[in-house]
Protein backbone atom coordinates (compact mmCIF):
# COMPACT_ATOMS: atom_id res chain seq x y z
CA UNK A 1 0.00 0.00 0.00
CA UNK A 2 2.78 2.31 0.97
CA UNK A 3 4.70 1.21 -2.46
CA UNK A 4 1.60 2.33 -5.02
CA UNK A 5 1.08 5.75 -2.69
CA UNK A 6 5.01 6.58 -3.44
CA UNK A 7 4.54 5.65 -6.85
CA UNK A 8 1.37 7.51 -7.02
CA UNK A 9 3.03 10.43 -5.64
CA UNK A 10 5.72 10.22 -7.81
CA UNK A 11 3.65 10.21 -10.89
CA UNK A 12 2.14 12.93 -10.00
CA UNK A 13 5.46 15.13 -9.32
CA UNK A 14 6.17 14.45 -12.82
CA UNK A 15 3.06 14.86 -14.51
CA UNK A 16 3.20 18.60 -12.43
CA UNK A 17 7.10 19.10 -13.56
CA UNK A 18 6.08 18.18 -17.30
CA UNK A 19 2.87 21.23 -17.09
CA UNK A 20 5.24 23.71 -15.20
CA UNK A 21 8.18 23.40 -17.52
CA UNK A 22 5.40 23.72 -20.17
CA UNK A 23 3.67 26.93 -18.68
CA UNK A 24 7.57 28.34 -18.56
CA UNK A 25 8.05 27.97 -22.03
CA UNK A 26 4.98 29.48 -22.88
CA UNK A 27 5.35 32.13 -20.78
CA UNK A 28 9.06 32.57 -21.70
CA UNK A 29 9.60 36.52 -23.33
CA UNK A 30 10.40 35.88 -27.49
CA UNK A 31 13.81 36.18 -28.90
CA UNK A 32 15.20 39.75 -29.46
CA UNK A 33 15.49 40.97 -32.85
CA UNK A 34 18.32 43.65 -34.31
CA UNK A 35 18.04 45.66 -37.06
CA UNK A 36 21.00 47.44 -38.51
CA UNK A 37 20.47 50.66 -40.08
CA UNK A 38 23.02 52.46 -42.03
CA UNK A 39 22.57 56.10 -41.82
CA UNK A 40 24.42 59.39 -43.27
CA UNK A 41 26.97 60.65 -40.73
CA UNK A 42 24.65 64.11 -40.81
CA UNK A 43 21.58 62.29 -39.25
CA UNK A 44 24.47 60.38 -36.10
CA UNK A 45 22.99 63.19 -32.80
CA UNK A 46 18.97 63.00 -33.99
CA UNK A 47 19.06 59.66 -35.03
CA UNK A 48 20.92 58.43 -32.03
CA UNK A 49 17.78 59.82 -30.06
CA UNK A 50 15.45 58.57 -32.53
CA UNK A 51 16.65 54.98 -31.82
CA UNK A 52 16.26 55.58 -28.21
CA UNK A 53 12.69 56.39 -28.04
CA UNK A 54 12.16 53.48 -30.29
CA UNK A 55 13.81 51.06 -27.71
CA UNK A 56 11.98 52.31 -25.21
CA UNK A 57 8.35 51.14 -27.26
CA UNK A 58 9.79 48.13 -28.78
CA UNK A 59 12.20 45.86 -26.45
CA UNK A 60 12.64 43.21 -28.55
CA UNK A 61 13.79 45.24 -31.54
CA UNK A 62 17.18 46.40 -31.04
CA UNK A 63 18.49 49.25 -33.57
CA UNK A 64 22.33 48.77 -34.64
CA UNK A 65 23.76 51.82 -36.34
CA UNK A 66 26.32 52.47 -38.78
CA UNK A 67 27.43 55.60 -39.52
CA UNK A 68 29.21 57.03 -42.51
CA UNK A 69 29.38 59.17 -45.97
CA UNK A 70 26.48 57.67 -47.87
CA UNK A 71 28.37 56.80 -50.91
CA UNK A 72 30.19 54.60 -48.67
CA UNK A 73 27.46 53.08 -47.46
CA UNK A 74 25.88 52.16 -50.22
CA UNK A 75 29.15 50.13 -51.94
CA UNK A 76 28.76 48.22 -48.55
CA UNK A 77 25.44 47.09 -49.19
CA UNK A 78 25.89 46.49 -52.75
CA UNK A 79 29.04 44.14 -51.14
CA UNK A 80 26.28 42.18 -49.16
CA UNK A 81 26.74 43.95 -46.07
CA UNK A 82 23.87 42.53 -43.40
CA UNK A 83 21.97 45.78 -43.50
CA UNK A 84 18.12 46.35 -42.89
CA UNK A 85 17.15 49.69 -43.42
CA UNK A 86 19.49 52.31 -45.52
CA UNK A 87 18.92 56.26 -45.23
CA UNK A 88 21.23 58.16 -47.63
CA UNK A 89 21.70 62.16 -47.40
CA UNK A 90 21.22 62.13 -50.96
CA UNK A 91 18.87 60.28 -53.73
CA UNK A 92 21.71 59.16 -56.11
CA UNK A 93 22.88 56.20 -53.95
CA UNK A 94 18.99 55.20 -53.11
CA UNK A 95 18.63 55.41 -56.81
CA UNK A 96 22.21 53.20 -56.97
CA UNK A 97 20.65 50.10 -55.21
CA UNK A 98 17.12 50.74 -57.00
CA UNK A 99 18.84 49.89 -60.20
CA UNK A 100 20.57 46.55 -59.26
CA UNK A 101 17.30 46.02 -57.20
CA UNK A 102 18.61 45.56 -53.60
CA UNK A 103 15.48 47.80 -52.16
CA UNK A 104 12.34 46.02 -50.83
CA UNK A 105 9.56 47.34 -53.08
CA UNK A 106 7.04 49.84 -51.71
CA UNK A 107 9.51 50.93 -49.06
CA UNK A 108 11.42 53.53 -50.56
CA UNK A 109 10.50 57.19 -49.07
CA UNK A 110 11.46 60.76 -49.12
CA UNK A 111 12.18 61.65 -45.15
CA UNK A 112 13.88 65.01 -44.32
CA UNK A 113 15.78 68.13 -46.18
CA UNK A 114 18.55 69.75 -45.30
CA UNK A 115 20.51 73.23 -46.50
CA UNK A 116 24.13 74.02 -47.62
CA UNK A 117 25.72 75.95 -45.35
CA UNK A 118 29.34 78.13 -45.37
CA UNK A 119 31.22 77.63 -41.65
CA UNK A 120 34.49 79.20 -40.33
CA UNK A 121 35.96 78.74 -36.91
CA UNK A 122 34.28 80.56 -34.29
CA UNK A 123 37.07 82.93 -33.17
CA UNK A 124 37.63 83.59 -37.38
CA UNK A 125 38.97 87.29 -38.28
CA UNK A 126 39.57 86.71 -42.02
CA UNK A 127 36.48 88.57 -42.72
CA UNK A 128 34.49 85.39 -44.62
CA UNK A 129 30.72 86.14 -45.13
CA UNK A 130 30.25 84.76 -48.27
CA UNK A 131 30.89 81.62 -50.42
CA UNK A 132 32.77 84.20 -53.00
CA UNK A 133 35.59 85.21 -50.42
CA UNK A 134 36.86 81.77 -50.27
CA UNK A 135 38.68 83.48 -52.99
CA UNK A 136 40.95 85.72 -50.91
CA UNK A 137 44.86 85.36 -50.63
CA UNK A 138 44.26 85.22 -46.91
CA UNK A 139 42.23 81.59 -47.29
CA UNK A 140 44.59 79.04 -47.69
CA UNK A 141 42.79 75.82 -46.78
CA UNK A 142 38.46 75.04 -47.18
CA UNK A 143 37.36 71.68 -46.40
CA UNK A 144 35.06 70.00 -48.51
CA UNK A 145 33.47 66.49 -48.48
CA UNK A 146 34.93 64.24 -51.60
CA UNK A 147 32.36 65.03 -53.54
CA UNK A 148 32.32 60.95 -55.32
CA UNK A 149 31.21 59.18 -52.21
CA UNK A 150 30.32 62.22 -49.55
CA UNK A 151 26.72 63.81 -50.66
CA UNK A 152 27.57 67.05 -48.69
CA UNK A 153 30.66 66.97 -50.98
CA UNK A 154 28.30 67.03 -54.14
CA UNK A 155 26.40 69.80 -53.24
CA UNK A 156 29.05 71.90 -52.21
CA UNK A 157 30.73 71.32 -55.75
CA UNK A 158 27.41 72.29 -57.19
CA UNK A 159 27.44 75.15 -55.20
CA UNK A 160 30.59 76.56 -56.09
CA UNK A 161 30.22 75.58 -59.85
CA UNK A 162 26.81 77.75 -59.76
CA UNK A 163 28.93 80.48 -58.45
CA UNK A 164 31.73 80.02 -61.38
CA UNK A 165 34.17 79.75 -58.41
CA UNK A 166 34.19 75.77 -58.22
CA UNK A 167 38.21 75.30 -59.57
CA UNK A 168 39.76 77.88 -57.79
CA UNK A 169 38.17 76.79 -54.76
CA UNK A 170 38.90 73.18 -55.45
CA UNK A 171 42.83 74.44 -55.56
CA UNK A 172 42.60 75.11 -51.81
CA UNK A 173 40.40 72.14 -51.10
CA UNK A 174 41.35 69.70 -48.11
CA UNK A 175 38.73 66.71 -48.77
CA UNK A 176 36.96 64.58 -45.95
CA UNK A 177 35.93 61.10 -45.93
CA UNK A 178 32.31 62.08 -44.63
CA UNK A 179 30.71 65.74 -43.77
CA UNK A 180 31.43 65.71 -39.47
CA UNK A 181 35.16 65.33 -40.64
CA UNK A 182 34.60 68.38 -43.19
CA UNK A 183 33.13 70.24 -39.65
CA UNK A 184 35.98 68.46 -37.01
CA UNK A 185 38.72 70.47 -40.00
CA UNK A 186 36.77 74.08 -39.11
CA UNK A 187 36.50 73.20 -35.23
CA UNK A 188 39.96 72.57 -35.06
CA UNK A 189 41.10 75.47 -37.13
CA UNK A 190 42.98 72.65 -39.13
CA UNK A 191 41.12 75.10 -42.26
CA UNK A 192 40.11 78.32 -42.94
CA UNK A 193 36.06 77.49 -43.77
CA UNK A 194 34.21 74.89 -44.68
CA UNK A 195 30.88 73.83 -46.69
CA UNK A 196 29.09 71.47 -44.37
CA UNK A 197 24.81 71.25 -43.58
CA UNK A 198 22.45 73.10 -41.13
CA UNK A 199 22.32 70.76 -38.97
CA UNK A 200 26.21 70.04 -38.75
CA UNK A 201 26.74 73.59 -38.02
CA UNK A 202 24.12 73.98 -35.82
CA UNK A 203 26.00 70.58 -33.57
CA UNK A 204 28.56 72.95 -32.26
CA UNK A 205 29.49 75.69 -30.43
CA UNK A 206 32.82 75.88 -31.94
CA UNK A 207 31.88 77.15 -35.66
CA UNK A 208 29.56 79.63 -36.97
CA UNK A 209 27.47 79.91 -40.21
CA UNK A 210 28.79 83.07 -42.51
CA UNK A 211 26.58 82.02 -45.65
CA UNK A 212 23.84 80.10 -47.01
CA UNK A 213 23.62 78.49 -50.22
CA UNK A 214 21.09 79.80 -52.53
CA UNK A 215 18.48 76.97 -53.47
CA UNK A 216 19.12 77.18 -57.17
CA UNK A 217 22.76 76.55 -56.47
CA UNK A 218 22.23 72.76 -55.87
CA UNK A 219 19.85 70.21 -56.13
CA UNK A 220 17.42 70.33 -52.96
CA UNK A 221 19.05 68.16 -49.94
CA UNK A 222 16.68 65.17 -49.78
CA UNK A 223 17.18 62.05 -47.44
CA UNK A 224 15.50 59.47 -48.56
CA UNK A 225 15.09 55.69 -46.55
CA UNK A 226 14.42 52.20 -47.92
CA UNK A 227 14.00 48.79 -46.77
CA UNK A 228 16.61 46.84 -48.21
CA UNK A 229 15.18 43.45 -49.83
CA UNK A 230 17.68 40.94 -48.28
CA UNK A 231 16.87 42.09 -44.68
CA UNK A 232 16.39 39.21 -42.30
CA UNK A 233 13.10 40.85 -40.56
CA UNK A 234 11.43 42.58 -43.25
CA UNK A 235 8.36 42.92 -40.54
CA UNK A 236 10.74 44.85 -37.98
CA UNK A 237 12.36 46.47 -40.35
CA UNK A 238 9.23 48.32 -42.46
CA UNK A 239 8.16 49.02 -38.58
CA UNK A 240 11.14 51.06 -37.54
CA UNK A 241 11.35 52.52 -40.74
CA UNK A 242 7.11 53.95 -40.21
CA UNK A 243 8.71 55.37 -36.64
CA UNK A 244 11.10 57.10 -38.54
CA UNK A 245 8.06 58.92 -40.41
CA UNK A 246 6.42 59.39 -37.01
CA UNK A 247 5.47 62.19 -35.04
CA UNK A 248 7.80 61.28 -31.57
CA UNK A 249 10.78 61.20 -34.52
CA UNK A 250 10.26 64.14 -36.90
CA UNK A 251 10.11 66.33 -33.36
CA UNK A 252 13.13 65.05 -33.04
CA UNK A 253 15.00 65.80 -36.64
CA UNK A 254 13.08 69.50 -36.13
CA UNK A 255 14.91 69.95 -33.13
CA UNK A 256 18.12 69.31 -34.35
CA UNK A 257 17.55 71.40 -37.74
CA UNK A 258 15.68 68.94 -40.22
CA UNK A 259 13.18 69.99 -41.96
CA UNK A 260 10.38 67.46 -43.08
CA UNK A 261 10.43 66.17 -46.76
CA UNK A 262 6.56 65.68 -46.30
CA UNK A 263 5.26 67.87 -43.58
Amino acid sequence: MIRRSSRFALSLWLVMALLFGVGLAAAAPQSKTEIIVSAAISLKDALDEVTNLWAAANPNVSIKTNYGASGTLQLQIEQGAPVDVFVSAAPKQIDALASKGLLLEGTRKDLLRNEIVLIVPQDSTLGITKFQDLLKPNVKKVALGEPVAVPAGKYAQEVLTHLGIYDQVNAKAVLAKDVRQVLTYVETGDVDAGIVYTTDALSSNKVKIVAEASADSHEPVIYPVAVIKMTKDPAAAKAFEDFLSGSQARAVFQKYGFTLANP
